[in-house]
């Protein structure tokens, strides 16, 4: 199952790429030990070191995987819902041809100021959607969806303390304190159903040890809600033949592919043997045709997202930072060097040409 996205026989559904992730926070109550952090260096951990001695891991217990390695030359700061957030996104919006602001962090509940930052992006002219991990969303959730938050992606590991509890740093391995985070995700997930927000379910597998733990969180949440399974970036192929297996046990029949034209993200839609729907994300070797030629990660196995699409960050000096890759950091440039630079012209032109490459595969 694991080459299902090759297969021709299904379906396939293409759209261009139009969002624009924005890292709003760096704050975070979890410690995942898989987790990417947007590709920038936890900022409590890091605030007294220059660049070149940023470390992936600190005193905190959380993790940014790439750091060390992807030459993050800046520290992530909280952005505010300001004239300038506005005018930065709504710039952005027509330079790149975007219609989605993705908000993430760290974790976007424990933003003080959340709901304005969505009224501030709808006003920009975007459609507005979140990851989250549900912290502290049963609090501000309503006033987001009276902002106009259309979707949230709940990152959800398990249905229990101890599998939650698993994956954070050996420091904060408590039963009670990881109930109450999956207290609070469900809490969250209830809200946005109430509030008419679309709520779906991002669940990282990370190799064969956790598919019963995937079982069960299929069990809680597939039937009211539509779950995503991501292959974690950081464990390879053991997390893809972990979901292979869970396709199997559920006899999951692939239906149809989704494509999104220009990045590297896909999804197979299957069905399984209940009639329930879910699906799988995929990564396509997707590269950008001049900035990562020659790249070291540019090969089968290193370059773990390809071109995955535009990021957009505040740098505690101020800096409006528009990155490219989690992996290479380095490439990030100030906004207006990126709007009047090649990067922006190469990713517009790359998108079309892909676009006008895959759409004639689409189903009708």
């Amino acid at each position: 199952m694991v080459n299902d996205f090759a297969r021709s026989d299904i379906p396939t559904y293409v759209q261009r790429d139009a969002t624009l992730r924005v890292k709003i926070i760096d704050a975070c109550g979890m410690t995942c030990t898989f987790c990417h952090n947007e590709g920038t260096p936890v900022a409590a951990d890091n605030r007294r070191r220059i660049a070149e001695a940023f470390t992936p891991r600190g005193r905190s217990g959380r993790v940014s995987i790439y750091t060390g390695s992807n030459g993050a030359t800046f520290l992530p700061r909280t952005i505010f819902p300001d004239e300038e957030f506005t005018d930065v996104v709504a710039r952005l919006r027509a330079a790149m041809r975007l219609a989605e602001l993705h908000l993430t962090g760290g974790e976007p509940t424990l933003h003080p100021r959340l709901a304005e930052l969505i009224a501030r992006g709808r006003e920009a002219g975007y459609r507005v959607c979140m990851t989250s991990n549900g912290e502290q969303g049963a609090g501000v959730l309503p006033a987001c969806a009276e902002a106009g938050l259309d979707r949230v992606n709940f990152s959800v590991f398990g249905t229990t303390p101890a599998e939650l509890a698993e994956v954070q740093h050996a420091r904060y391995r408590n039963t009670a304190r990881a109930g109450d985070k999956i207290d609070a995700l469900r809490e969250s997930i209830a809200v946005c159903v109430e509030h008419g927000i679309v709520a779906s379910v991002n669940l990282v597998v990370l190799d064969e040890a956790h598919i019963d733990r995937v079982h069960r969180v299929l069990d809680e949440y597939s039937p009211m809600l539509s779950v995503r399974l991501l292959n974690s970036l950081d464990h390879g192929q053991p997390s893809l033949q972990a979901i292979d297996r869970i396709l199997t046990d559920r006899g999951a029949v692939a239906e149809a592919h989704y494509v999104t034209a220009g990045v590297s993200g896909a999804r197979t839609a299957y069905r399984l043997e209940d009639g329930r729907r879910i699906f799988v994300k995929r990564i396509r070797p997707v590269r950008l045709p001049d900035t990562c030629v020659g790249c070291r990660f540019n090969n089968g196995s290193d370059c773990q997202e390809g071109y995955y699409g535009l990021r957009l960050y505040r740098a505690t000096d101020g800096r409006w930072m528009v990155g490219v890759c989690l992996q290479r950091m380095d490439l990030c440039q100030p906004l207006e060097e990126f709007l009047h630079g090649s990067l922006a012209t190469e990713i517009t032109a790359f998108r079309a040409d892909e676009y006008a490459r895959l759409a004639p595969l689409a189903a009708s």
